[in-house]
């Protein structure tokens, strides 16, 4: 018997889904649903300063309300700092880890912007200084120091870093496919790098255009016409879902479309390969929203 794909949807419970997020759990459900495999659902709480639990309520209703079901229980990040203690003994153990008390301030004035996007990388000041405080950082071999230095794996006040619970989290969760947008394409170096220090096999990683506003900029939060609050208001579950595929390539004009019958015709060759620029006259069905063809 072979093994069952794995995917997963990981949302940050800081405020409401937006459509760009709605997006991601599209494109990730169909990815492994068409493939007879599972999805599962992990909310990414470890920041207890902007994470809500109400939001992650809200999150969870929303994906019901759209057809997207998870299968398992929730996974909460919150919940499993014992387990990333662990990891990161154990890459302390192998001499991989230190500590730095560099500021951001510091960080801008001795490091160069990646050529590639404009990222600082961490030039590595603090390496055998032997701090005892501070952010903890995992040492790269040389052929990561140029692509993204040494990371944190720990903030300076504690909170576990996004590089390490995502790794850890989808290693223990058997996850097989991350499905994500291209803005966290620039993270697979660091987290092969983990998967590789910590004896994890790799999942498969596969980065999907942006959905942007009428400037290009990728949608956020902050983008409130676009949220699941007002959407749910003015559309069908089946408006978005029809809008999503239309305009991701998927369907070759805008309907109504429930997320099961997407199943049949999901494939990354029909994804088209752009970032996908809306009009802020949202919803479906405002004046002017959905024309244009979906590559526009």
């Amino acid at each position: 018997m072979e093994d069952k794909e794995i995917g997963r949807f990981a949302p940050s419970p800081s405020g409401r889904m937006h459509l760009g997020n709605v997006m991601c759990a599209l494109l990730s459900w169909l990815d492994v649903k068409s493939m007879g495999g599972e999805w599962r659902l992990r909310i990414e709480d470890i920041d207890t300063q902007r994470c809500k639990r109400e939001y992650a309520m809200r999150l969870m209703d929303d994906l019901t309300w759209l057809g997207l079901e998870w299968d398992g229980d929730v996974v909460w990040q919150s919940e499993r700092g014992d387990i990333y203690k662990q990891c990161l003994d154990q890459l302390t153990g192998m001499g991989l880890t230190y500590h730095c008390n560099c500021s951001r301030n510091d960080l801008m004035a001795a490091s160069a912007p990646h050529e590639a996007d404009g990222r600082r990388v961490y030039p590595g000041t603090c390496r055998g200084k032997g701090l005892s405080e501070g952010a903890v950082r995992i040492r790269v071999p040389v052929s990561l120091e140029k692509i993204c230095g040494d990371f944190i794996v720990q903030r300076r006040d504690g909170a576990w870093a996004y590089q390490l619970a995502v790794v850890v989290d989808d290693a223990l969760m058997g996850i097989t496919r991350v499905v994500r947008g291209r803005d966290l394409e620039t993270s697979v170096p660091q987290q092969e790098f983990l998967y590789d220090m910590l004896g994890f096999g790799k999942p498969v990683f596969v980065h999907h255009p942006l959905l942007c506003n009428a400037e290009g900029l990728r949608l956020c939060k902050r983008d409130k016409s676009m949220d699941m609050g007002v959407l749910r208001e003015m559309c069908r579950a089946e408006e978005i879902i029809g809008f999503l595929a239309f305009r991701t390539g998927l369907i070759p004009e805008e309907m109504p479309m429930a997320a099961d019958d997407l199943l049949s015709v999901f494939s990354w060759d029909r994804i088209t390969k752009e970032d996908i620029r809306i009009r802020q006259d949202f919803p479906p069905g405002a004046a002017g929203l959905s024309s244009g063809n979906p590559s526009s």
